[in-house]
Protein backbone atom coordinates (compact mmCIF):
# COMPACT_ATOMS: atom_id res chain seq x y z
CA UNK A 1 0.00 0.00 0.00
CA UNK A 2 1.67 3.27 -1.31
CA UNK A 3 0.98 5.66 1.84
CA UNK A 4 -0.38 9.07 0.72
CA UNK A 5 1.00 12.60 0.90
CA UNK A 6 -0.67 14.78 3.79
CA UNK A 7 -2.39 17.28 2.94
CA UNK A 8 -0.77 20.11 5.16
CA UNK A 9 2.83 18.91 3.98
CA UNK A 10 1.47 19.81 0.41
CA UNK A 11 0.37 23.01 1.08
CA UNK A 12 4.01 23.72 1.91
CA UNK A 13 5.03 22.10 -1.13
CA UNK A 14 2.51 24.25 -2.77
CA UNK A 15 4.24 27.31 -1.42
CA UNK A 16 7.55 26.27 -2.09
CA UNK A 17 6.26 26.26 -5.83
CA UNK A 18 5.10 30.09 -6.13
CA UNK A 19 7.51 32.42 -8.54
CA UNK A 20 9.41 34.48 -6.37
CA UNK A 21 10.61 38.12 -7.49
CA UNK A 22 14.47 38.08 -7.98
CA UNK A 23 16.83 39.32 -4.77
CA UNK A 24 17.77 43.13 -5.26
CA UNK A 25 20.96 44.22 -6.94
CA UNK A 26 22.11 45.74 -3.62
CA UNK A 27 21.67 44.47 -0.19
CA UNK A 28 20.56 45.75 2.24
CA UNK A 29 22.13 47.90 5.40
CA UNK A 30 22.53 45.10 8.78
CA UNK A 31 23.55 41.46 9.05
CA UNK A 32 21.92 39.21 6.06
CA UNK A 33 18.97 36.89 7.13
CA UNK A 34 20.03 33.41 8.37
CA UNK A 35 16.76 32.23 7.48
CA UNK A 36 14.24 33.72 4.28
CA UNK A 37 11.10 34.95 5.01
CA UNK A 38 8.81 32.22 2.95
CA UNK A 39 9.94 29.46 5.91
CA UNK A 40 8.26 31.60 8.63
CA UNK A 41 5.01 31.78 6.67
CA UNK A 42 5.22 28.00 5.90
CA UNK A 43 5.40 27.55 9.92
CA UNK A 44 2.26 29.73 9.79
CA UNK A 45 0.37 27.69 7.25
CA UNK A 46 0.74 25.18 9.87
CA UNK A 47 -0.23 27.22 12.57
CA UNK A 48 -3.47 28.47 11.07
CA UNK A 49 -4.23 24.76 9.70
CA UNK A 50 -3.26 22.95 13.13
CA UNK A 51 -6.00 26.24 14.78
CA UNK A 52 -2.11 27.30 16.90
CA UNK A 53 -1.82 31.11 17.72
CA UNK A 54 1.50 30.73 19.48
CA UNK A 55 4.99 29.86 18.44
CA UNK A 56 5.30 27.66 21.64
CA UNK A 57 2.17 25.82 20.61
CA UNK A 58 3.84 25.44 17.34
CA UNK A 59 7.33 23.77 18.37
CA UNK A 60 5.68 21.83 21.18
CA UNK A 61 3.42 20.26 18.21
CA UNK A 62 6.62 19.75 15.87
CA UNK A 63 7.98 18.06 18.32
CA UNK A 64 5.75 15.28 18.62
CA UNK A 65 7.64 12.01 17.76
CA UNK A 66 4.61 10.69 14.44
CA UNK A 67 5.47 10.59 10.89
CA UNK A 68 3.76 13.75 9.67
CA UNK A 69 5.51 16.43 12.44
CA UNK A 70 8.79 14.55 11.07
CA UNK A 71 7.61 16.00 7.29
CA UNK A 72 6.44 19.20 8.38
CA UNK A 73 9.58 19.44 10.82
CA UNK A 74 11.83 18.71 7.89
CA UNK A 75 10.14 21.10 5.33
CA UNK A 76 11.04 24.14 8.20
CA UNK A 77 14.68 23.26 7.61
CA UNK A 78 17.13 25.53 5.62
CA UNK A 79 20.42 24.73 4.10
CA UNK A 80 20.36 21.74 7.14
CA UNK A 81 19.19 23.91 9.68
CA UNK A 82 16.25 24.68 12.24
CA UNK A 83 15.86 28.54 13.58
CA UNK A 84 16.03 28.38 17.52
CA UNK A 85 13.10 29.56 19.82
CA UNK A 86 14.35 33.34 19.88
CA UNK A 87 14.44 33.06 16.27
CA UNK A 88 11.28 31.46 15.62
CA UNK A 89 9.61 34.47 18.17
CA UNK A 90 11.47 37.14 16.34
CA UNK A 91 10.77 36.50 13.09
CA UNK A 92 6.82 35.44 13.24
CA UNK A 93 6.22 38.21 14.98
CA UNK A 94 7.43 40.12 11.67
CA UNK A 95 5.42 38.06 9.47
CA UNK A 96 2.04 40.08 9.52
CA UNK A 97 4.20 42.97 7.54
CA UNK A 98 5.32 40.75 4.56
CA UNK A 99 1.52 38.97 4.42
CA UNK A 100 -0.38 41.82 2.01
CA UNK A 101 2.48 41.39 -0.17
CA UNK A 102 2.55 37.84 0.06
CA UNK A 103 -1.41 37.45 -0.32
CA UNK A 104 -1.51 39.69 -3.55
CA UNK A 105 1.44 37.71 -4.51
CA UNK A 106 -0.38 34.71 -4.24
CA UNK A 107 -3.55 36.40 -5.42
CA UNK A 108 -2.27 36.80 -8.92
CA UNK A 109 -0.76 33.97 -9.32
CA UNK A 110 -3.63 31.75 -9.17
CA UNK A 111 -5.42 34.42 -10.48
CA UNK A 112 -3.77 33.17 -14.21
CA UNK A 113 -4.30 29.40 -13.09
CA UNK A 114 -7.72 29.27 -12.30
CA UNK A 115 -9.08 31.94 -15.09
CA UNK A 116 -11.99 32.92 -12.84
CA UNK A 117 -13.19 35.45 -15.44
CA UNK A 118 -13.29 33.24 -18.76
CA UNK A 119 -16.96 33.60 -18.69
CA UNK A 120 -17.54 36.95 -17.13
CA UNK A 121 -16.61 40.53 -15.88
CA UNK A 122 -13.59 41.00 -14.16
CA UNK A 123 -14.65 42.65 -11.78
CA UNK A 124 -13.19 42.56 -7.63
CA UNK A 125 -15.61 43.19 -4.90
CA UNK A 126 -14.02 45.30 -1.87
CA UNK A 127 -15.23 45.04 1.76
CA UNK A 128 -14.75 44.76 5.30
CA UNK A 129 -16.08 42.20 7.90
CA UNK A 130 -16.10 43.37 11.46
CA UNK A 131 -14.06 40.31 13.89
CA UNK A 132 -15.04 40.49 17.80
CA UNK A 133 -12.36 41.17 19.85
CA UNK A 134 -11.00 38.04 22.16
CA UNK A 135 -12.43 39.06 25.94
CA UNK A 136 -13.83 41.85 27.22
CA UNK A 137 -14.77 44.98 26.44
CA UNK A 138 -13.45 48.67 26.50
CA UNK A 139 -16.24 50.97 27.07
CA UNK A 140 -15.75 54.51 25.43
CA UNK A 141 -15.84 55.84 28.80
CA UNK A 142 -12.90 53.81 30.87
CA UNK A 143 -10.99 54.50 27.19
CA UNK A 144 -11.28 58.21 27.44
CA UNK A 145 -9.65 57.79 31.07
CA UNK A 146 -7.14 55.35 30.07
CA UNK A 147 -8.33 52.56 32.41
CA UNK A 148 -8.70 48.81 31.26
CA UNK A 149 -10.91 47.93 33.79
CA UNK A 150 -10.36 44.35 33.37
CA UNK A 151 -7.29 42.04 32.20
CA UNK A 152 -9.13 39.97 29.64
CA UNK A 153 -9.30 43.67 27.57
CA UNK A 154 -7.44 44.00 24.31
CA UNK A 155 -7.07 47.41 24.37
CA UNK A 156 -5.18 47.77 20.89
CA UNK A 157 -8.65 46.62 19.39
CA UNK A 158 -11.07 49.42 18.37
CA UNK A 159 -14.88 50.08 18.08
CA UNK A 160 -16.57 49.73 14.90
CA UNK A 161 -20.35 49.62 13.30
CA UNK A 162 -21.67 47.15 11.29
CA UNK A 163 -24.99 47.66 9.90
CA UNK A 164 -26.20 44.31 10.71
CA UNK A 165 -24.17 43.46 13.86
CA UNK A 166 -24.73 46.97 15.49
CA UNK A 167 -21.19 47.98 17.47
CA UNK A 168 -18.08 45.66 17.93
CA UNK A 169 -15.73 45.86 20.00
CA UNK A 170 -12.55 44.20 17.64
CA UNK A 171 -11.38 44.43 14.50
CA UNK A 172 -11.65 44.47 10.66
CA UNK A 173 -10.87 41.98 7.68
CA UNK A 174 -10.07 44.14 4.68
CA UNK A 175 -10.62 41.79 1.34
CA UNK A 176 -10.63 42.39 -2.48
CA UNK A 177 -12.01 39.28 -4.12
CA UNK A 178 -12.73 38.10 -7.30
CA UNK A 179 -17.08 38.40 -8.51
CA UNK A 180 -16.90 34.49 -9.92
CA UNK A 181 -17.57 31.33 -9.84
CA UNK A 182 -14.75 31.16 -7.29
CA UNK A 183 -13.95 33.74 -4.35
CA UNK A 184 -10.53 34.18 -4.99
CA UNK A 185 -8.95 37.06 -2.30
CA UNK A 186 -6.60 39.06 -4.11
CA UNK A 187 -5.75 41.58 -1.68
CA UNK A 188 -6.22 42.02 2.32
CA UNK A 189 -4.94 43.21 5.37
CA UNK A 190 -6.56 43.24 9.07
CA UNK A 191 -6.73 46.63 11.14
CA UNK A 192 -8.66 47.78 14.35
CA UNK A 193 -12.29 48.06 14.08
CA UNK A 194 -12.33 51.98 14.22
CA UNK A 195 -10.16 52.01 10.67
CA UNK A 196 -12.30 53.75 7.52
CA UNK A 197 -12.76 51.39 4.48
CA UNK A 198 -11.90 54.15 2.12
CA UNK A 199 -8.06 54.60 3.57
CA UNK A 200 -8.11 51.31 3.47
CA UNK A 201 -9.32 50.71 -0.06
CA UNK A 202 -6.77 53.13 -0.94
CA UNK A 203 -4.05 50.45 -0.50
CA UNK A 204 -5.88 47.15 -1.64
CA UNK A 205 -6.68 48.52 -4.90
CA UNK A 206 -3.42 49.86 -5.31
CA UNK A 207 -1.82 45.75 -4.97
CA UNK A 208 -4.31 44.57 -7.05
CA UNK A 209 -3.07 42.90 -10.61
CA UNK A 210 -3.56 44.46 -13.97
CA UNK A 211 -6.12 42.29 -15.10
CA UNK A 212 -8.71 44.06 -12.69
CA UNK A 213 -11.26 46.09 -14.81
CA UNK A 214 -14.59 47.02 -11.94
CA UNK A 215 -14.18 47.63 -8.48
CA UNK A 216 -17.29 47.19 -6.70
CA UNK A 217 -17.64 48.76 -3.82
CA UNK A 218 -20.31 49.95 -1.19
CA UNK A 219 -20.98 53.78 0.01
CA UNK A 220 -17.62 53.89 2.33
CA UNK A 221 -15.50 53.81 -0.77
CA UNK A 222 -17.06 56.00 -2.89
CA UNK A 223 -13.90 58.63 -2.97
CA UNK A 224 -12.66 60.71 -5.83
CA UNK A 225 -9.17 59.78 -4.46
CA UNK A 226 -9.65 56.21 -5.41
CA UNK A 227 -11.53 56.38 -8.59
CA UNK A 228 -8.71 58.32 -9.39
CA UNK A 229 -6.93 55.74 -8.67
CA UNK A 230 -8.50 53.50 -10.58
CA UNK A 231 -9.23 55.77 -13.99
CA UNK A 232 -4.87 55.38 -13.61
CA UNK A 233 -4.28 51.80 -13.86
CA UNK A 234 -7.47 51.71 -16.03
CA UNK A 235 -10.33 50.89 -14.32
CA UNK A 236 -13.80 51.57 -13.03
CA UNK A 237 -14.52 51.89 -9.57
CA UNK A 238 -18.78 50.70 -8.94
CA UNK A 239 -19.99 52.10 -5.76
CA UNK A 240 -22.70 52.90 -4.26
CA UNK A 241 -23.92 56.34 -3.76
CA UNK A 242 -24.54 58.69 -0.50
CA UNK A 243 -28.08 60.11 -0.41
CA UNK A 244 -31.82 58.98 -0.02
CA UNK A 245 -32.90 56.48 -1.17
CA UNK A 246 -34.46 55.77 -4.09
CA UNK A 247 -31.85 57.09 -6.72
CA UNK A 248 -32.78 58.69 -9.65
CA UNK A 249 -29.57 59.07 -11.38
CA UNK A 250 -28.75 57.50 -14.99
CA UNK A 251 -26.89 54.71 -14.01
CA UNK A 252 -28.60 53.58 -10.65
CA UNK A 253 -29.40 50.43 -12.47
CA UNK A 254 -25.96 49.51 -13.42
CA UNK A 255 -25.43 49.93 -10.50
CA UNK A 256 -28.61 48.02 -8.49
CA UNK A 257 -27.17 45.21 -10.86
CA UNK A 258 -23.12 45.05 -9.75
CA UNK A 259 -24.51 46.01 -5.95
CA UNK A 260 -25.95 42.63 -6.53
CA UNK A 261 -23.26 40.61 -7.37
CA UNK A 262 -20.58 42.66 -5.27
CA UNK A 263 -23.17 41.08 -2.09
CA UNK A 264 -23.39 38.04 -3.40
CA UNK A 265 -19.76 37.11 -3.65
CA UNK A 266 -18.36 39.00 -0.52
CA UNK A 267 -20.84 37.78 2.04
CA UNK A 268 -21.01 34.27 0.82
CA UNK A 269 -16.98 34.27 1.45
CA UNK A 270 -17.39 35.92 4.61
CA UNK A 271 -19.63 33.34 5.76
CA UNK A 272 -17.47 30.83 4.60
CA UNK A 273 -14.41 32.00 5.61
CA UNK A 274 -15.46 32.17 9.28
CA UNK A 275 -17.31 29.00 9.22
CA UNK A 276 -13.74 27.22 8.15
CA UNK A 277 -11.91 29.06 10.40
CA UNK A 278 -14.65 28.93 13.16
CA UNK A 279 -14.28 32.85 14.09
CA UNK A 280 -18.09 33.72 13.90
CA UNK A 281 -17.54 34.83 17.66
CA UNK A 282 -14.39 35.95 19.36
CA UNK A 283 -10.90 35.76 17.55
CA UNK A 284 -8.52 33.59 19.18
CA UNK A 285 -5.45 36.17 19.29
CA UNK A 286 -4.98 39.21 21.30
CA UNK A 287 -3.50 41.97 20.19
CA UNK A 288 -2.55 43.93 16.48
CA UNK A 289 0.20 41.55 15.71
CA UNK A 290 -1.15 37.88 16.68
CA UNK A 291 -4.48 39.09 15.29
CA UNK A 292 -3.49 40.41 11.80
CA UNK A 293 -0.79 36.98 11.35
CA UNK A 294 -3.74 34.93 12.59
CA UNK A 295 -6.17 35.94 9.91
CA UNK A 296 -3.66 37.15 7.09
CA UNK A 297 -2.27 33.87 7.56
CA UNK A 298 -6.11 32.33 7.18
CA UNK A 299 -6.53 34.27 3.86
CA UNK A 300 -3.00 32.65 2.32
CA UNK A 301 -4.22 28.93 3.43
CA UNK A 302 -7.50 29.95 1.89
CA UNK A 303 -6.03 30.76 -1.10
CA UNK A 304 -3.77 27.49 -0.87
CA UNK A 305 -6.35 25.12 -0.32
CA UNK A 306 -7.70 26.72 -3.55
CA UNK A 307 -4.78 25.73 -5.55
CA UNK A 308 -5.01 22.13 -4.28
CA UNK A 309 -8.46 21.88 -5.18
CA UNK A 310 -7.76 23.18 -8.55
CA UNK A 311 -4.48 21.22 -9.21
CA UNK A 312 -6.75 17.29 -7.74
CA UNK A 313 -10.22 18.39 -10.09
CA UNK A 314 -12.44 19.08 -6.59
CA UNK A 315 -14.88 22.10 -6.56
CA UNK A 316 -13.62 24.98 -5.40
CA UNK A 317 -16.94 26.40 -3.30
CA UNK A 318 -18.07 23.12 -2.19
CA UNK A 319 -16.76 21.14 0.75
CA UNK A 320 -13.71 23.80 1.77
CA UNK A 321 -14.63 23.56 5.35
CA UNK A 322 -14.52 19.50 5.31
CA UNK A 323 -10.70 20.15 3.11
CA UNK A 324 -9.27 21.93 6.15
CA UNK A 325 -10.57 20.14 9.11
CA UNK A 326 -9.10 17.05 7.32
CA UNK A 327 -6.13 18.70 6.44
Amino acid sequence: MIAQTPRLVTLLRLWDRLPVAPPPALRSRGRPKDYSDGLFVKALVVMIVRRLTKVHELLSVLEEPTREMRRLKALLHEQGRFPSRRTWDRRLNQVPDTLPEQIALVGTHLLALLQPWMEQGRAGAIDSTLLRAKGGMWHKKDREKGVVPHTSIDPQAHWGKSQWHGWVYGWKLHVILTVADVWLPLAADVTPANHYDGDMGLWLVEALPDEVRFVLGDRHYNLDELRHLCAEADRELVASRYGAYPHSDGGVEVRRIFHKLRSLAIENFNGQFKGMFEVQGQVPTRGEVHTRRYFLGAILVYQLILWYRFEHGLDLRVGLEAFLKAA
